[in-house]
C-alpha cells in the first residue's frame, strides 16, 4: 500500500469520480491511476470504487470507510511536512489565504503589510471566492486559513473562529434624495431600485430578512461579488448601493455619499476558519493575531484541541464572539 495510491483515490473522489481530471491534477495518465487503485484494491482484497463499465459510479460501503483513513493519513503526511519545515525553516515558506473580495481588497491589505515586514521570506497566495470555493480550498489543504462572514453551514468540517463584527451602509450619488432624509427606514430605502452583494457573497440574507420582517418587498437590480462593482453602477444612477461599511474609502469614494444603515441591520460577524487536526505554523499564528489581535496562540490551540467536541466548539465559538470588535 502507497501513499501515491491512496492520493489517487481522494484526488478521483474530488473530482466528482472522474479518473481523467484527477490524472491531470496529479499530473499523470488516466490509466496509470486506473491502475494504481485497482493494484490498492486487490492488495486489500476489497473493492473502493462502484463502476458501470469502465467508469467509476461512486464508493463501495467499504471504500467510504477506507476513503475516510486515507484522508486522514495524508492530512497527517501534509502535517509532518509542516512540523518539518517550521523546525528547519521558521521564518519562510507558503501562507495560502482564501477569502472574499471584501476581505482581500479592504481588511487585508495593513494585516499583509505588517505580515510581510515581520516574515518578508513568506510568499503570500491570496485565493478569492464564494463561500463554498473558500470553505472547499480551505478543507482541502489547498488554503491554510479562509474567512468566512455566512453559508457557516458549509463550514462544518472546519474550526471557526470569530474575529470581528461588522455592518452595512448605504451608498447614493451626492444630491440623492435619500441623503436628505434626517432618519433612515427601510421604507424609503425600500423605494428605490437597489444594488447589493450576490447571495451568499456577504450575507445578503440579513439584508433580505429585515425587508422580510417589515413586509417590504424590494427591487433588486443588481448583485455583484465585487464592492467596486456595485459603487459603480451607484454612480452611474442605476439604483442605491447596500454593501458593507468597510467598503467606503473616502479618498476613492468621494463623489458617494455614505449613509449609516447600521441600526436597520443585524451586525455579521467575519470568522477564520481552520482545518480540523492541522499543524499550524509559527508564522501562521502570527498572521492570525495580526488579524485578530483576540486569537491568540493560545486561544486558537485551545479551539484545535476542542475537534471532536461539537458542544465545546460552540461553546468556544460564542465566547470568542463577545472579543470580536466591531470594524
Amino acid at each position: 500500500m502507497k501513499l501515491r495510491q491512496m492520493q489517487y483515490v481522494v484526488e478521483v473522489i474530488k473530482n466528482g469520480m472522474n479518473v481523467t481530471a484527477a490524472a491531470e491534477k496529479l499530473f499523470t495518465s488516466q490509466p496509470g491511476v486506473s491502475s494504481q487503485i485497482k493494484r490498492l484494491e486487490e492488495e486489500l482484497g476489497l473493492i473502493i470504487f462502484e463502476r458501470s463499465g469502465k467508469h467509476i459510479s461512486g464508493l463501495t460501503p467499504e471504500g467510504v470507510r477506507l476513503v475516510e483513513r486515507f484522508e486522514t493519513i495524508l492530512n497527517e503526511v501534509e502535517n509532518v511536512k509542516r512540523l518539518a519545515e517550521d523546525f528547519s525553516h521558521s521564518d519562510c515558506g507558503m501562507l495560502s489565504i482564501a477569502t472574499t473580495h471584501t476581505q482581500a481588497r479592504y481588511v487585508l491589505p495593513p494585516v499583509i503589510n505588517e505580515f510581510r515586514k515581520r516574515y518578508p521570506k513568506v510568499q503570500l497566495q491570496i485565493n478569492q471566492g464564494t463561500p463554498e470555493q473558500i470553505a472547499s480550498l480551505t478543507d482541502s489543504g489547498k488554503a491554510d486559513i479562509g474567512f468566512a462572514t455566512e453559508a457557516l453551514e458549509l463550514f462544518d468540517n472546519l474550526i471557526l473562529l470569530p474575529c470581528y463584527r461588522w455592518n452595512r451602509c448605504l451608498m447614493v450619488p451626492k444630491g440623492h434624495p435619500l441623503a436628505q432624509e434626517s432618519a433612515l427606514t427601510l421604507q424609503s430605502i425600500a423605494k428605490y431600485p437597489i444594488i447589493t452583494y450576490t447571495f451568499g457573497i456577504a450575507d445578503r440574507s440579513v439584508i433580505n430578512r429585515a425587508f422580510k420582517e417589515q413586509n417590504l418587498d424590494i427591487n433588486v437590480v443588481l448583485t455583484a461579488a465585487d464592492a467596486e462593482v456595485i459603487k459603480a453602477y451607484v454612480r452611474n444612477g442605476l439604483g442605491v448601493g447596500i454593501c458593507a461599511r468597510m467598503a467606503y474609502d473616502p479618498r476613492q469614494d468621494g463623489d458617494l455619499v455614505v449613509l449609516d444603515v447600521g441600526n436597520l441591520f443585524d451586525s455579521s460577524v467575519t470568522s477564520l476558519a481552520i482545518r480540523k487536526n492541522a499543524v499550524i505554523r509559527e508564522y501562521v499564528y502570527e498572521f492570525i493575531q495580526l488579524f485578530a489581535p483576540h486569537l491568540n496562540h493560545n486561544v486558537v490551540d485551545q479551539a484545535l484541541a476542542a475537534h471532536n467536541d461539537t458542544s465545546l466548539q460552540d461553546k468556544l465559538y460564542q465566547e470568542f464572539v463577545k472579543e470580536a470588535a466591531m470594524r
